[in-house]
């Protein structure tokens, strides 16, 4: 049997194939960035998932793909954990979620991109993934994303930039004391996904002026910092990975027409589109 997860900071989802590609069982974890939280926070992590714990002498076969995993010392990390969980795995196999989001997108030449609670993006070439900039994270990068728009938000309420109504319904829903959020930002551990949390308010009321702008904005500066530095950005077309892009869709397609560039797939939850890449491409031969 073969374990497929899909990580990024806010939550990892999972799912067991048999070898002919029948779905066993789909649970879901708190996020496995292994950037961002400590070994012991990632090993309680996987530990107290029920699912796991159920399955973890049937295992013979890891795939992780997450936020983070990009170089060898958060791969070798994650290989430990998993190896010392699953008692009988004989293969895992750590990679970046820019690869998950790759085979979930398409199996022919084109940009891939992710707008989760981060964001990135690549060029596909049909075989191997090209990256023309190397991430930074959260703080100096990840436009449009979860925690861009989350930003955007705190900091609109705080300049009074946000409408007076929806000024009102915010401070309602989150805790706007400057002591809690400087607490969770400066203090606690994971701010990206405490600032990504503050998005969920965009998506979860109904599109107004102000919101469309704010999207907007962002996707631009996405599609300027992340799209357009592909030369091939106006000859293929472009991907688009994750909840942020799922519900912004329009947004998107509106950035892109001015530029000529072809909106391709997007795909809310890459786990979903995985499992026919493995079942067509890598299960195939078993």
């Amino acid at each position: 049997m073969i374990l497929i997860a899909d990580g990024g900071s806010t939550k990892c989802d999972w799912i067991l194939l048999s070898a002919t590609g029948e779905e066993l069982l789909r649970t879901r974890t708190k996020g496995l960035n292994p950037a961002v939280f400590p070994e012991v926070v990632l090993e309680q992590r996987v530990e107290e998932n029920a699912d796991l714990r159920e399955i973890k002498d049937k295992v013979e076969r890891v795939h992780f793909y997450g936020a983070g995993c990009g170089t060898e010392t958060p791969k070798k990390l994650l290989e430990g954990i998993f190896t010392n969980f699953f008692t009988n795995v004989e293969e895992v196999i750590i990679l970046e979620d820019m690869v998950a989001a790759v085979y979930a997108a398409t199996t022919e030449p084109g940009i891939v991109c992710i707008l989760g609670t981060g964001s990135n993006s690549c060029y596909f070439d049909g075989k191997e993934i090209h990256q023309a900039v190397n991430s930074l994270g959260y703080i100096l990068m990840d436009e449009a994303s979860g925690n861009y728009f989350g930003k955007r938000l705190i900091r609109d309420y705080y300049y009074k930039r946000m409408p007076p109504e929806l000024s009102e319904e915010f401070g309602k829903i989150y805790n706007m004391e400057s002591d809690e959020i400087k607490k969770n930002l400066y203090r606690k551990e994971n701010p990206n996904t405490y600032l990504a949390s503050f998005a969920e308010f965009i998506f979860s009321n109904e599109r107004n002026g102000y919101f469309y702008k704010l999207v907007h904005e962002g996707i631009t500066d996405f599609m300027h910092s992340r799209v357009m530095c592909y030369k091939q950005a106006q000859n293929t077309p472009v991907h688009f990975i994750g909840t942020i892009a799922y519900f912004s869709e329009d947004i998107i397609r509106a950035v892109a027409q001015p530029y000529g560039i072809e909106i391709g797939n997007i795909v809310r939850r890459p786990i979903d589109a995985l499992i026919e890449y493995y079942r067509k491409e890598v299960l195939i031969d078993n």
